[in-house]
């Protein structure tokens, strides 16, 4: 049985695995601004996100106008 009480539901980290959430979290990345301030291999290097997680991040940072910093 899975407890999935602490999961937003509004927001970007709603959208990936609990590993992935939990590790954006523990960088206290938790607004798609401070994603933003990152490159995509600075989040790669984070234990428990995973190349999968990447399709999902970009295109909750494009639905906003932002990006991967580059």
């Amino acid at each position: 049985m899975t407890v999935e009480k602490d999961k937003p539901t509004n927001s970007f980290l709603s959208k990936l695995s609990s590993p992935a959430r939990n590790a954006l979290i523990h960088e206290e990345i938790d607004t798609l601004q401070k994603l933003s301030t990152h490159t995509e291999k600075e989040i790669l290097k984070l234990h428990g996100i995973g190349p999968s997680s990447l399709p999902i991040l970009r295109k909750a940072l494009g639905e906003e106008g932002l990006s991967f910093k580059v």
